[in-house]
């Protein structure tokens, strides 16, 4: 539940967003999500954290992080590192988990509200260590997946959930008929790849976007 007085933070995980998002079908417009929270609630910072590959001169991601810097995102990125696992399969390690717990931590005291935009279950903690500081926890992601993209156990420990399905109408980018099958990969594509591929063989990858069932409960 929204209320419109409470002084609210928005956390992003933006690799987990971005293939949750892809999972069911849509593409995030960053600015009517951070509009549509705006309007339902006190907005005071929204964070951003995402991985960039390492070692790459240039990336399609960089125009979007761009943006969001200048349209009211807080952004955090942190380098992804590319390595050959002993199969010779090319895996992607990166976390921006201490970055977001931190700065979620450091702000607590000036909130009532913090949504988290992820699934995933390392939050636990985070979300126990809110909630003792008297800060509301919403977290967003989906139960229309599967398997879901959300970790049944801080699905259980948030005060509430929202699934991004019910919203989805209020933050879904729309596809213009030219931009169709020319969007060039990069490193949220590359995850998105190995976590569905993941998902579809059990497989645990070796980074945080990518949780089996089993961790995942």
């Amino acid at each position: 539940m929204l209320i419109k007085k409470e002084k609210t933070a928005i956390f992003i995980d933006g690799s987990n967003l971005h293939v949750t998002a892809r999972m069911l079908g849509f593409d995030i417009d960053y600015q009517k999500l951070l509009k549509y929270f705006q309007k339902e609630t006190n907005v005071i910072r929204a964070y951003y954290y995402t991985a960039l590959l390492d070692g790459h001169e240039y990336s399609p991601l960089k125009p979007l992080v761009d943006w969001l810097d200048y349209n009211g995102y807080h952004m955090t990125t942190k380098m992804a590192k590319e390595y050959l696992d002993p199969q010779g399969k090319i895996r992607i390690k990166g976390t921006i988990n201490v970055e977001f717990t931190v700065d979620a931590m450091e702000l607590s005291s000036r909130i009532n509200h913090a949504i988290l935009f992820t699934g995933d279950s390392d939050f636990y903690s985070l979300i126990e260590a809110l909630q003792r500081r008297g800060v509301k926890v919403t977290i967003v992601s989906t139960l229309k997946t599967q398997p879901p993209m959300i970790a049944d156990k801080i699905r259980r420990k948030a005060d509430n959930f929202i699934d991004l399905v019910d919203i989805k109408n209020r933050i879904a980018r729309k596809i213009h008929a030219g931009n169709i099958g020319t969007k060039s990969k990069d490193v949220s594509d590359i995850l998105d790849d190995k976590i569905l591929e993941g998902k579809e063989s059990g497989i645990n990858w070796d980074n945080e976007f990518n949780k089996n069932k089993e961790e995942m409960n």
